[in-house]
């Protein structure tokens, strides 16, 4: 191959690879369901970092417990892409809400339309991030 051919392969890799992130942003930088840990907990892993997540505003009644955790095994298998939206944190665990890739809603309002859990928060608009992490 000459010079200039490996320059424009490489003109047309990045060129590629911007136009890539620029159009789908949420799917390269997304975190991935790596383990549900509990009814309220997850880890995720966010490319060489991982993190134990609570679901933010969720109250799951103790004999609920094991029907939530396998809701969220069934509906965030791993390698699940997610958006976080962080509300703070408890005991160094990152509380967030979390919303599937190509899902309109975030987690919480699908369990509560399902029955299994409610909110613990006041304000139910407030369960809808703006910011993505």
């Amino acid at each position: 191959m000459c010079p200039t051919s490996v320059m424009k392969q490489i003109k047309l890799i990045f060129f590629l690879t911007l136009v890539i992130s620029l159009f789908f942003p949420s799917q390269i930088f997304a975190a991935e369901i790596l383990q549900v840990r509990s009814s309220s907990l997850l880890l995720i892993g966010d490319h060489n970092r991982t993190y134990t997540v609570r679901i933010a505003c969720l109250q799951v009644e103790p004999s609920k417990e094991e029907d939530v955790r396998d809701w969220l095994k069934e509906k965030l298998p791993r390698r699940t892409r997610v958006n976080l939206y962080p509300r703070g944190s408890i005991d160094g665990i990152l509380v967030a809400g979390i919303k599937p890739i190509g899902s309109s809603e975030e987690l919480i309002q699908d369990l509560i339309f399902e029955g299994l859990a409610s909110s613990k928060c006041q304000n139910d608009s407030s369960l809808i991030g703006n910011n993505p992490v």
